[in-house]
């Protein structure tokens, strides 16, 4: 297995497949790189660089005691191009991922980014307050972290079933399926979860969106129980100029699966406009 050092000696495991244009995918929360697996084969075939890593905390990654922080996070994905001297990039964020897209773009800039994918995105601003007031309760997030406090594998499993949209009625997740998911989650360090919980609500990444000037795919479900649309990607475009935004109706948080054929080609689509 591929790892690269961080600037303050985390080591990070990476997949980097194919050849072509460069793609990185960033993974949400609380799963790792293993979630892009049908994206990152069919666009490794497709003819691109497809690179995937986990998150610092979760997956095959270390498990630092400290920085969970999107700064911090930002500067392991800099790092990532660094290492590989990567350029023309395509960076693609889902859900937490996608902060980690803003921040990295807020903090290092574009010279190595051509275009971004944002898909179920947390951004921008998840959190209720003066000048957010149509955010989420903060009380949803301290329920959040109470819960993975108490039993992580309690409350990781019904979560899980929302952000699959799983239901009585819905038979298009499989339980392997779910199953999966929850084994990744359970990888995580504890710590890690209940602290990236914290940062994906409470950061805010409005000024680093309008840093974003290159063209930028938003995907999201308009059934997304977990990241609501109207709280992330409807404002999120009004804020990137060069915005297309794509809702997939009756669609939830987990688009990389339930969705997956369509996101492929809207991605495939995106990357040779």
């Amino acid at each position: 297995m591929a790892y690269f050092e961080t600037r303050d000696g985390t080591a990070i495991h990476y997949n980097d497949w194919g050849s072509g244009p460069p793609v990185v995918l960033i993974h949400g929360w609380p799963l790792d790189a293993d979630m892009w697996e049908y994206q990152s084969v069919h666009l490794a075939q497709s003819g691109y660089r497809v690179i995937t890593y986990d998150r610092r905390g979760f997956g095959r990654s270390g498990q630092p005691w400290m920085g969970y922080d999107y700064d911090t996070l930002a500067a392991d994905l800099a790092t990532l191009l660094e290492k590989l001297d990567l350029n023309g990039v395509t960076l693609v964020g889902f859900s937490m991922g996608g902060g980690e897209v803003a921040r990295y773009v807020g903090t290092h800039g574009t010279a190595r980014i051509t275009r971004v994918a944002l898909v179920s995105a947390v951004t921008p601003y998840l959190l209720k307050g003066p000048g957010n007031e149509d955010g989420v309760d903060r009380g949803v997030f301290d329920q959040m972290v109470d819960g993975l406090q108490t039993d992580r594998p309690g409350f990781l499993a019904p979560f899980g079933r929302t952000f699959f949209g799983a239901g009585l009625l819905n038979f298009s997740v499989s339980s392997e399926i779910l199953q999966w998911a929850f084994q990744m989650a359970l990888l995580a360090s504890p710590k890690a979860t209940v602290d990236c919980v914290r940062a994906f609500s409470e950061t805010d990444f409005r000024a680093d969106l309008a840093k974003l000037r290159v063209p930028t795919l938003i995907v999201h479900g308009d059934a997304d129980a977990t990241v609501p649309l109207a709280a992330s990607a409807e404002k999120t475009a009004k804020l990137v100029p060069q915005a297309q935004l794509e809702v997939y109706g009756g669609a939830p948080h987990a688009l990389m699966y339930t969705e997956r054929d369509r996101l492929n080609n809207d991605l495939l689509a995106f990357l040779r406009a």
